[in-house]
């Protein structure tokens, strides 16, 4: 029996990703597959939405990534040293954001980059910050070869229908429950 590839040139098609849900681990599993592209000599961008300041493990990881490796990966924060909420958001949080979406716009239709990864993008979209329909837009319109993936919670209904992967992280347990606050090196 003769088998057909549905796609035979699928490993040069780039799909969108969402990481989704309310557990632990969505911006972790991106920056993994951001560390599995660039072993690959992929280049990456990622896009930190609501996310500023400069305390974070994996930004002391990649800084410390070879000349050859670090070549190939861009990283922005589009976002105050803080997190944002519906009730503490302000102009300034948008401004950045928006700066933020405006960059990786751009590299998408330019196509710079094999794989682009908007980090809390469904969060802003949640928030109103980023225009949901524009950003579906944006992703129908992606080069075919991009891969682009989302994380955060409350990923929009139009970005899961779009998206032909979509992992909801839920949690089971979490040592938050018990009061253990957030550990450096585990949580950032």
């Amino acid at each position: 029996m003769e088998h057909k590839l549905i796609n035979p040139n699928w490993d040069k098609h780039g799909y969108i990703q969402v990481y989704t849900g309310n557990g632990k681990g969505k911006t972790t599993a991106s920056l993994g597959l951001a560390m599995r592209a660039l072993g690959r000599d992929w280049k990456v961008l990622i896009v930190m939405f609501t996310k500023g300041g400069d305390d974070y493990g994996e930004l002391n990881s990649f800084r410390q990534l070879s000349e050859k490796i670090s070549n190939n990966l861009t990283i922005v924060q589009a976002g105050l040293d803080r997190i944002i909420y519906r009730d503490n958001k302000t102009e300034k949080d948008e401004t950045e954001i928006k700066k933020g979406w405006e960059l990786a716009k751009k590299a998408i239709k330019n196509k710079e980059y094999q794989l682009i990864i908007l980090d809390e993008a469904n969060i802003a979209i949640d928030m109103g910050i980023l225009d949901i329909d524009e950003v579906v837009e944006v992703l129908k319109n992606k080069p075919e070869e991009t891969e682009i993936v989302l994380t955060g919670r409350n990923a929009h209904p139009k970005v899961i229908e779009l998206a032909h992967l979509v992992s909801k992280i839920e949690p089971v347990k979490h040592y938050w429950d018990t009061g253990i606050a957030a550990r450096k090196g585990i949580e950032y």
